[in-house]
């Protein structure tokens, strides 16, 4: 993309002067969420602008470093060589920081997360991986500071997670980890082979934005809520009282199950957490396709084509097929160190949504 710096001056002034003035409205002044939000824009949109003026001025230097190489004076166009050489390498690295900066962000990579892993293919094995999966997130979350809460598990007899449902609980993590959602095949030979066979196994991770009750309601007329006995990793009976909650959005269908709190009204509250989340992500892709086939594409249905990543142990080997790049020490990153695959994810994701961007950009100018 071409960047016309002088227009992209002239916008982002009006936008910092625009939201200055919203700033001390009394209508912001009154209002200490909107007020917040305003200064998150303002902020970003002074960012912005530093860095197009800070760009203008590396390309105005350039410029004249390039009319100096044609100076009578050979010592002045050495000068002026040396200082093209310099100055070539930073108008390029601003102008990409600048394309990256001039893309919206998504108001919900804020948010904190909810991240629902399941077992897919392969029984206790990919429960097993499951459990591995959930583990590396929690120390991927320790490591930047964020708090994990558990906020429901399915074990098998082995220790696997049949499904885990926790709380990724730090600002930003949605943002961090939204690109984790998809299927993810691990190749490995299961402690119970005998003959030393690699198995492939699928888990699936879908990794949503929490969302707080002021800001997405449901109407309490649209929700079935159920007490109901809590039932443990083999279908037996954990106790004989009903503080299990199944709570069920009626429209959808969305079901949410929550057993693992002592008491009823702790897990109707955790469930109601769950399945606002749910609810209010189905909403925001509802235009695209029905419920439950946005819930398939987002982590598939755990068949083994549909993966995104594999973990192939016997090659000590992390593949992310969407990048097609591989990384190796699979004990380090299962201990919570991928935070250099997350950034580049996010670096080949930003590159994809600045292609839609300039797209955007010379669709409205032709029209």
């Amino acid at each position: 993309m071409s960047l016309e710096i002088e227009k992209i001056l002239a916008t982002q002034r009006l936008e910092v002067e625009r939201l200055d003035g919203l700033l001390v409205s009394p209508e912001a002044l009154a209002a200490p969420k909107r007020f917040q939000g305003l200064h998150k824009e303002y902020a970003r949109a002074r960012f912005v602008l530093e860095l197009a003026e800070n760009l203008s001025r590396k390309k105005l230097a350039l410029e004249s470093a390039k009319t100096a190489l044609l100076d009578d004076d050979a010592e002045i166009r050495v000068l002026a060589e040396n200082e093209v050489q310099a100055l070539e390498p930073l108008v390029l690295a601003g102008e990409n920081e600048l394309e990256a900066a001039l893309i919206p962000p998504d108001p919900l990579d804020d948010h904190e997360a909810i991240v629902e892993i399941r077992a897919g293919t392969g029984g206790d094995e990919a429960a097993l991986f499951a459990s591995e999966l959930f583990r590396m997130y929690s120390h991927l979350g320790e490591n930047l500071g964020w708090k994990t809460g558990l906020l429901s598990q399915h074990q098998n007899d082995l220790g696997g997670f049949k499904e885990i449902i926790f709380e990724l609980n730090g600002e930003g993590a949605y943002g961090m980890m939204k690109l984790e959602s998809g299927v993810h095949r691990v190749q490995r030979v299961p402690t119970t082979e005998k003959k030393g066979r690699v198995h492939t196994s699928t888990v699936t991770v879908a990794v949503m934005p929490k969302i707080e009750e002021e800001e997405f309601k449901m109407d309490p007329k649209e929700i079935k809520i159920e007490a109901t006995t809590s039932q443990g990793a083999g279908g037996q009976s954990v106790n004989t009282t009903y503080s299990s909650c199944r709570a069920v959005h009626i429209p959808t269908g969305i079901t949410v199950v929550c057993q693992d709190e002592r008491s009823f009204s702790q897990n109707r509250d955790r469930a109601l957490s769950i399945l606002r989340t749910r609810v209010f992500t189905a909403e925001q892709t509802k235009k695209q396709a029905m419920i439950e086939a946005d819930r398939r594409g987002q982590i598939g249905t755990g068949e083994r084509s549909e993966k995104i990543r594999t973990y192939n142990f016997p090659q000590d080997r992390l593949t992310d097929h969407r990048l097609k790049q591989s990384w190796h020490g699979l004990p380090n990153i299962l201990n919570g160190e991928i935070s250099v695959i997350i950034t580049a994810l996010k670096t080949a994701a930003r590159a994809g949504a600045l292609t839609a961007w300039a797209d955007g950009e010379s669709e409205g100018e032709d029209e």
